[in-house]
């Protein structure tokens, strides 16, 4: 409930309309972050599978295309599906190992049919979110970012040094520090317009230098087409499936759970970075990240590739480099990748950079990762139990990555799926986090209607929890005091809003000698009561009626955590007992 930050860096919000040169210019910058990549990672997947260079060239053409629509998509808000924010669509690097053995076991047919079905568990996840809160929480997804951090950054150090045959070794570290020197400079000390070519020009600075150091290479740029989409027969499913898609389908439905996990940590994370005042986390964006994420993954099915991912590395690090979060950012990348996929001559110029001069910047953007996913499991609270979950789930994970233990225990998919750090971590993350709400007191429940009538049933209700815990009657008063500003909070939004529809309030509470945890769970309102609070903490203390509610649950209650989703909104409160 502290006071939030005020970000002045940021020059357009999400809502506001930059100009579309501006646009254009942050979204090439978007797209020469995850072009490389895509184009890498989908090459690594066709060659190791054994797959011929017409699927090569189809799968690199349709991964372009979709991570473009996929960006759009999460710009675009339509209905619940997106965030309105600048959110990236990229390849989803964490199912690499098993979309070899997919391609390699059945074709683009098989592969085709495993993501097409995987896919559907995205828009599961996002209709349960709400009932997944206590698994699936802020705690796991700040965790499993610092993890994708961790695991990059060694691969991004490794690049430093790729230098090819015959060139000296000490061309890409040079190369790299004239990157790292020129991007962080700009960015602590370049304002206004000259923020927006913070990334540009460290890439070119580095670009430069790998030029005079005879480390660059523009053959691949003159042996390029100008225009061309390619010939590919889109995969036919084979029904009923085979047993290698049985046996390989709970592998993808895991790894999925993970792109699921990543989407709702990016779509925190780019809320938290896009405003000049942070808000609280809309969860009702966060569905829509992975119901968006899910329609590009979906189509990434139908084209026989390997599906999406939200990169939300290079959404934080963009929007921060350049203070531009304007969604139109997102539908000038989307045009422009799509543009990219059809224009082979742009795409080769844009690989032209050398791998030194990528790894250096992926550097800076994992550093970006790592901050936003510490500071999403420090909002949501770090008492000891939450420590031990984020210490040993990122131990654990960290260390995994650089073994290959499962891989030697079970071998083929489940050892290389396992030995992936992002996957076991938050899987650690999830099942401890879980048997931590298993061990907890028993939550008490009462259901009621959202009006002031039910007042007295709530009061009677919580003197009765207090009563059991052996509480006084200073910290029972306080306790019942709490819950009826949450309940009056939640009625102040529906007089303004003017709603006659009728609304059922739910509330759980959990007994504890020296603090008992509330939530609200009701239908949902406009206003959200934690960013109320914030707000109120940097005003003057000069109360209207209408914050009087606001102002209590401020002093009175040690946390207050309001999560909007679609359908429901839910107010966490904890209250301490009085000495």
């Amino acid at each position: 409930m502290a006071a939030m930050r005020s970000d002045e860096g940021i020059r357009y919000e999400p809502d506001e309309r930059s100009p579309w040169p501006v646009s254009a210019v942050v979204g090439f910058q978007g797209v020469m972050l995850i072009l490389p990549q895509s184009v890498l990672y989908m090459s690594i997947v066709a060659l190791s599978a054994g797959q011929d260079d017409t699927y090569l060239t189809w799968a690199v053409f349709a991964a372009l295309a979709l991570n473009g629509v996929g960006t759009a998509l999460q710009a675009a808000r339509i209905g619940r599906l997106g965030t309105g924010h600048v959110l990236i669509t990229g390849t989803a690097t964490p199912l690499i190992a098993i979309t070899i053995i997919a391609l390699s076991e059945g074709g683009p047919a098989m592969l085709a049919s495993l993501v097409l079905v995987s896919s559907l568990l995205q828009f599961m996840l996002a209709a349960w979110m709400p009932l997944l809160r206590r698994v699936i929480t802020p705690l796991v997804s700040g965790t499993v970012l610092m993890l994708v951090a961790v695991t990059i950054v060694p691969i991004a150090i490794e690049r430093l040094t790729d230098v090819p045959e015959g060139i000296p070794v000490a061309t890409g570290p040079t190369a790299a520090a004239a990157t790292l020197i020129v991007t962080i400079g700009l960015g602590l000390r370049a304002s206004g317009a000259m923020r927006l070519w913070t990334p540009l020009a460290g890439i070119v600075a580095g670009c430069a230098v790998a030029g005079l150091l005879g480390l660059y290479d523009a053959q691949p740029f003159f042996d390029a087409p100008w225009v061309g989409a390619p010939a590919f027969a889109l995969p036919e499913f084979e029904l009923p499936p085979s047993m290698e898609f049985w046996s390989l389908l709970p592998a993808f439905l895991v790894m999925t759970l993970v792109l699921a996990i990543m989407a709702m940590g990016g779509g925190m994370a780019i809320q938290q970075t896009s405003w000049r005042t942070p808000r609280v986390p809309d969860f009702r964006l966060v569905q829509g990240a992975v119901r968006a994420n899910g329609v590009a993954s979906l189509l990434a099915g139908l084209a026989g590739i390997m599906p999406t991912m939200v990169h939300s590395a290079n959404s934080v690090s963009l929007t921060s480099f350049t203070g531009v979060a304007s969604r139109r950012v997102g539908f000038a990348f989307g045009i422009i990748l799509i543009g990219l996929a059809l224009l082979p001559k742009l795409t080769a110029l844009l690989l032209t950079v050398p791998a030194a001069v990528a790894g250096a910047f992926v550097l800076i953007i994992m550093g970006h990762l790592m901050v936003e996913g510490i500071r999403m499991v420090a909002r949501d609270g770090l008492d000891y139990r939450k420590a031990l979950v984020v210490g040993v789930s990122f131990s654990l994970g960290s260390g995994l990555q650089s073994q290959d233990i499962f891989g030697e225990l079970f071998g083929g998919a489940w050892g290389l799926m396992l030995n992936n750090g992002v996957l076991t971590g938050g899987l650690a993350a999830i099942l401890i986090s879980s048997f931590m709400e298993l061990i907890q007191p028993r939550r008490r429940r009462l259901k009621a209607d959202l009006d002031v009538s039910a007042l007295s049933g709530i009061d009677k209700f919580l003197r009765g929890l207090a009563a059991d815990c052996g509480w006084n009657d200073t910290s029972t008063n306080r306790l019942c005091l709490v819950a009826e500003e949450v309940l009056l909070s939640l009625l102040g939004a529906t007089e303004v809003d003017g709603a006659d529809s009728e609304r059922s309030l739910t509330i759980y509470a959990r007994p504890g000698g020296k603090v008992v945890d509330l939530e609200f769970l009701a239908t949902p309102q406009d206003e959200n009561i934690e960013d109320r609070i914030a707000y109120l903490s940097e005003q003057a203390e000069s109360p209207e009626e209408h914050e009087m509610s606001f102002r209590l649950l401020k002093q009175l209650a040690s946390t207050v955590r309001h999560r909007k989703y679609h359908g429901m909104d839910i107010v966490s409160v904890q209250v301490n007992r009085s000495r």
